[in-house]
């Protein structure tokens, strides 16, 4: 089994994109194995973190070699365009988030050669939990039930650690052999496990239920962290123009409107996003909005590829209106990276890494609250 108990925990992490795993373990972890197939992305992740564990290419063909070896934390963050809003809704059968099966593959093979990891760890949107009437969700956690662990999920919004609204599911599943007496409810948790996840579980398959576990954690508070906090004091992206700006406001709906003109009234400068979006009109035709939002959070990051615009700043103080892009720099804050962090040169390479990641205080309290308590504990083979 891959136990180190007295020795630095190693994980691996696939679909590693730039790296933001690391940005939040590589205090108390060692990495040894990060897998991604896109180029861009790895030159991100070497230019942070070096080579030394990377691994360039379609997850299906990783050499199985490099599991064999004693690691005791696996983490995904698959791509999720066929489970999100966004996305054309093909679940496990699409291409992208079908290749959930190839990472499962390879679990088994490092199982089967005695390498299980004592926990994997697998995030994803918040809509697999309900895509195909709950049917994906369930074949991820029945193929983890076959490989030996039990399963529960959560759902964090990174909104509780950063000025971003970001709800995610993440699913946590523990080897069988391992005491997690006190980590787990026998009831599920308001704050983190929703009804839609609730419901999901009374109509999931009876292994499913048989090995779930209602992960306990503490409630956590909204992060009292405003917009304003990761904003660029001196940012180079260049402003709209008045009439690009004009043609903003012509686009937003009723409420945006009146988001706008309570914001006019506030007697300062307030910070508000904005995505364009298609909405379909009283007539049933598809026509581009402008939603703003002025709560103190950014919208969710999302790849520019995801079926949604970039994200768009815009600065309102009296009749006066401003508007830009959210920077590079920005987008890496929102994910909680800090200013040492190096994003890609070009601006929708640095949007693609950073929509497509996780957050990284997020993983940073999953490994406070859940991992390194899980580590700690003895296996029970060993208790026995």
């Amino acid at each position: 089994m891959a136990d180190t108990p007295d020795q630095t925990p190693k994980y691996a992490e696939f679909f590693c994109g730039g790296g933001m795993v690391r940005a939040a373990l590589q205090d108390r972890w060692d990495c040894v194995l990060a897998n991604d197939i896109d180029p861009m992305k790895c030159a991100v992740y070497e230019r942070n973190w070096g080579q030394e564990a990377l691994h360039q290419g379609d997850i299906a063909t990783l050499p199985d070699a490099k599991l064999r070896q004693p690691i005791d934390l696996y983490w995904a963050s698959s791509p999720c365009q066929d489970f999100s809003l966004a996305g054309k809704g093909q679940g496990l059968s699409g291409a992208r988030s079908g290749v959930f099966g190839h990472w499962a593959d390879k679990i088994e093979t490092a199982i089967d050669a005695g390498f299980a990891p004592r926990i994997i760890a697998f995030e994803n949107v918040v809509g697999l939990v309900s895509r195909n009437a709950g049917a994906d969700l369930n074949t991820v956690l029945a193929r983890f039930v076959r490989l030996g662990y039990k399963v529960g999920a959560l759902e964090i919004d990174a909104r509780r650690f950063l000025p971003q609204s970001r709800p995610r599911l993440f699913v946590i599943c523990v080897r069988n052999d391992v005491d997690i007496a006190g980590l787990t409810d026998p009831k599920p948790s308001h704050a983190f496990h929703g009804k839609k996840l609730q419901k999901f579980l009374g109509v999931a398959t009876r292994p499913v239920r048989s090995n779930w576990l209602w992960w306990k954690l503490d409630d956590l508070p909204p992060a009292h962290m405003p917009l304003e906090t990761v904003l660029e004091k001196r940012s180079k992206m260049p402003w709209f123009s008045a009439a690009d700006t004009d043609r903003l406001v012509s686009l937003m709906s009723p409420p945006s409107l009146e988001r706008l003109q309570v914001a006019r009234k506030a007697g300062r400068t307030v910070v508000g996003t904005i995505y364009k979006r298609g909405r379909p009109d009283a007539e049933g035709n598809v026509r581009q909005r402008a939603e703003l939002r002025t709560d103190g959070l950014a919208g969710c990051l999302r790849t520019p590829a995801g079926g949604s615009s970039r994200q768009i700043l815009m600065f309102i103080k009296g009749n006066q209106i401003k508007a830009r892009l959210v920077s590079s720099r920005e987008v890496a804050r929102l994910m909680g990276l800090d200013d040492s962090y190096r994003m890609p040169d070009t601006y929708n390479n640095a949007y693609r890494v950073a929509g497509d990641g996780v957050a990284v205080p997020v993983v940073r309290y999953l490994d406070d609250v859940l991992f390194a308590p899980i580590l700690q504990r003895r296996c029970l083979e060993a208790v026995a």
